[in-house]
């Protein structure tokens, strides 16, 4: 899978707590990314099977708010977001002299 500026930022924040689960504006709020960015990339990512989610179980009317889907890394999900990250790292330092990561 092509891993996007905008998807690493996702990952990025999921990779700072992989086995917590996180709902979208939270993801958004933390990557700076706006919701329209946000919700294809979480979808893509679902579905090559790297993030798992769910429907929060509650009431609407008695919380007095939508119910949030919840996003978490799978395990290969995790691991493969790692190696992403680092492969894009280390294609940067070959691409820019002096770049750090």
């Amino acid at each position: 899978m092509r891993v996007t500026h905008h998807t690493k930022l996702v990952l990025s924040v999921l990779l700072d707590a992989p086995a917590e689960e996180v709902y979208g504006f939270e993801l958004s709020r933390a990557s700076g990314l706006p919701s329209g960015t946000i919700y294809p990339i979480l979808r893509r990512l679902e579905d090559e099977g790297w993030l798992a989610s769910r429907w929060e179980d509650i009431s609407q009317e008695q919380e007095g708010r939508r119910r949030r889907r919840y996003y978490r890394l799978t395990g290969d999900g995790a691991l493969s977001a790692r190696e992403a990250i680092t492969a894009q790292e280390q294609g940067l330092r070959l691409l820019v002299p002096g770049w750090v990561a």
